[in-house]
């Protein structure tokens, strides 16, 4: 994904509007996936801790 967000940059670093938005729709997706989680994330933490 990011060969291909680079090659979206162009030569002389043009279309940077294009590169901004693919940067974000990236990272979206495992943000969302992380709040989704998060939950879990808390609980095997908590559980590790406790005697």
């Amino acid at each position: 994904m990011t060969k291909q967000i680079v090659e979206l940059l162009g030569t002389r670093g043009g279309n940077w509007e294009i590169l901004a938005t693919a940067a974000f729709v990236s990272i979206a997706v495992p943000l969302v996936v992380f709040f989704a989680m998060q939950r879990y994330l808390v609980r095997g933490l908590l559980a590790g801790s406790v005697k």
